[in-house]
């Protein structure tokens, strides 16, 4: 598709890769909704009938909750993360950035944070009910933070959902899937985890999305600053083909293509 881009001379713009202020404005309200919908999908697949363990992730009297890992404490991470502590979960976030994790643990006081490496989510695998992959690069191939062998260290009948699908999952084993058959087949992946990497998640319930919180509506302010600007570095952020050319860093890089700053075409077009 980016090669038809590329011929065709358009300017594609990507919301995902706008930012504004170290924010990305246009990202966040379906970040919100993949990670609060990551706990529903996945406590869905831990039932028995689904094939998972039949843990209840908030527990009952007498019974421990479920231990829910996220990795990444960005807007998808923190609302997955809200998500399973109001349920009751057990939850830990793997985070590299302290000062989110400071955020994270003023603003989640029932979950705890931890430091992410590898060592460490090995140490958690074992023991994991639900693990979310709720990693992003702004226009890059997520990272594979999660490899084959080690999903053989999590027990029978836990599930992984890979909110970073979008950008091709943090999971080795990690394929799109659809709401129709939104579990990917266990022989192919691995027969201990039950993954789901449904790529649009956010569309599953399309109502908490107000107009006013749109990508549609919120891009409107950003497309007039972009008129009298005259293509400011802010505006120019979400600008990835221009001019038959791939003008984000990451997006040429995931592409193996050179990079043009798209200020510099926007400022030969004057």
């Amino acid at each position: 598709m980016h090669r038809r881009l590329l011929r065709s001379g358009c300017t594609a713009i990507a919301y995902e890769t706008l930012e504004v202020n170290r924010r990305l404005p246009l990202l966040e309200p379906m970040s919100e909704i993949a990670g609060r919908m990551s706990v529903l999908v996945g406590g869905y697949f831990l039932a028995k009938h689904q094939g998972g363990s039949g843990v209840l992730l908030g527990g009952v009297p007498g019974v421990l909750p479920g231990k829910v890992v996220v990795l990444g404490g960005g807007t998808s991470g923190i609302n997955a993360a809200r998500m399973a502590t109001g349920v009751g979960a057990d939850v830990t976030i793997l985070e590299v950035d302290l000062e989110r994790m400071r955020f994270l643990d003023i603003t989640l006081h029932t979950a705890h944070t931890l430091y992410s490496s590898e060592s460490h989510l090995l140490d958690l695998l074992p023991a994991v009910d639900l693990l979310i992959g709720a990693v992003l690069v702004p226009g890059a191939r997520a990272p594979k933070l999660i490899r084959r062998e080690m999903l053989r260290r999590m027990r029978p009948g836990s599930v992984l959902v890979d909110i970073a699908i979008d950008q091709g999952g943090c999971a080795e084993t990690s394929r799109p899937t659809t709401h129709h058959a939104p579990s990917t087949s266990r022989r192919a992946c691995f027969t201990t985890v039950s993954p789901t990497c449904r790529a649009p998640m956010p569309g599953r319930p399309p109502r908490p999305s107000p107009t006013s919180r749109s990508p549609t509506s919120s891009s409107s302010p950003t497309a007039t600053s972009r008129r009298r600007s005259g293509g400011s570095p802010r505006s120019s952020s979400g600008i990835n083909v221009l001019a038959g050319k791939v003008t984000h860093r990451a997006v040429a890089e995931a592409h193996g293509l050179p990079c043009t700053e798209a200020t510099d075409l926007l400022g030969a077009d004057e």
